[in-house]
């Protein structure tokens, strides 16, 4: 594991247990074993450590957004593999985001250090969206159903299942839950 991958390990973790608010960029070095000045060798500051964070360390929904192919599998078993690793991803990140609200300042300039670096909540629904919109041109996908809707039902209902994760022990399977999911916005095919 190089420098950079053992400083991501490390503010992983002191993000999950402490959250993004209060994992300070000396923390995340001494504990990834380096000096703050090396962090600073390898990532511009904080904000794109939990770039970082977000896109490699959690469940891959950016990975997989990114190796959706229009017209390979069908569009319910893509869409439910998007729901279910969405789910595991707003479980996982759901800790590490959730102190930026303890603070409008805080989450006011976190805003716009995201914005500064091309990234933000809303990538994946766009992303998704894009996809289906590919899959109606395909004629995969009828061409009176809304892709910014599905797209925005199906995360938004996987960032609320993140969120209760945390809050309540009875969840279900992720896959499960997905499949029910899909089927709500895609109810026949």
């Amino acid at each position: 594991m190089g420098t950079r991958e053992k400083i991501l390990a490390a503010a992983t973790q002191i993000m999950r247990e402490q959250g993004y608010a209060r994992a300070t960029t000396k923390e995340i070095a001494r504990a990834a074993g380096f000096s703050e000045a090396a962090l600073y060798k390898h990532f511009a500051d904080k904000t794109e450590i939990f770039i970082g964070v977000i896109s490699s360390q959690l469940p891959g929904l950016e990975a997989m957004l990114g190796d959706l192919t229009p017209g390979r599998h069908s569009v319910r078993a893509n869409l439910v593999r998007i729901t279910a690793t969405a789910i595991d991803f707003y479980t996982e990140s759901f800790p590490i985001g959730a102190s930026l609200f303890s603070s409008q300042e805080l989450l006011t300039a976190h805003r716009a250090a995201i914005r500064e670096h091309g990234a933000g909540p809303r990538t994946p629904v766009t992303r998704l969206a894009n996809y289906l919109r590919a899959e109606q041109r395909l004629g995969r996908l009828p061409s009176t159903s809304d892709p910014d809707a599905i797209a925005a039902l199906l995360l938004g209902a996987a960032f609320q299942q993140g969120f209760l994760r945390h809050w309540d022990t009875e969840t279900e399977d992720p896959t499960v839950l997905a499949r029910k999911l899909v089927k709500a916005v895609l109810p026949s095919s």
